[in-house]
């Protein structure tokens, strides 16, 4: 019991001293941190040893491993040997995973995007 109240009284310090920082940043542009805190009743050391405290509580409540962010490469490329006579000069060829897909300006942006998604997890 003695731990959880011990934890709870860290936090509420870490609030309130996070507060007073807050307050200290929105103060009148040209006041100081030391005349601030004379200002409110703390010593400039003891302000700096609350802003170290609030910092270093929020750098532990960072989890310890972030989630990886992967890209996931679409693999391209054009084999010129493959590549049909194109009559149309408005329609391309693209070449994704051994697929050949045939693109015109008539072709949906939409169905363009899901089709490239399926090819790029074609193994």
């Amino acid at each position: 019991m003695k731990q959880i109240t011990t934890v709870v009284a860290r936090q509420y310090r870490l609030q309130e001293w996070a507060l007073q920082i807050q307050e200290c940043k929105r103060r009148p542009s040209g006041m100081t941190v030391r005349e601030w805190c004379k200002n409110n009743g703390i010593t400039l050391a003891n302000y700096y040893y609350r802003l170290t405290e609030v910092r270093k509580a929020c750098l532990e409540s960072i989890p310890a491993e972030i989630p990886e962010q992967s890209v996931v490469p679409v693999p391209h490329e054009i084999v010129h040997d493959e590549v049909p006579n194109i009559s149309d000069p408005s329609e391309i060829v693209l070449s994704v995973n051994n697929i050949s897909i045939n693109v015109t300006e008539k072709t949906s942006p939409k169905l363009l995007k899901m089709v490239l998604e399926v090819a790029a997890d074609v193994k």
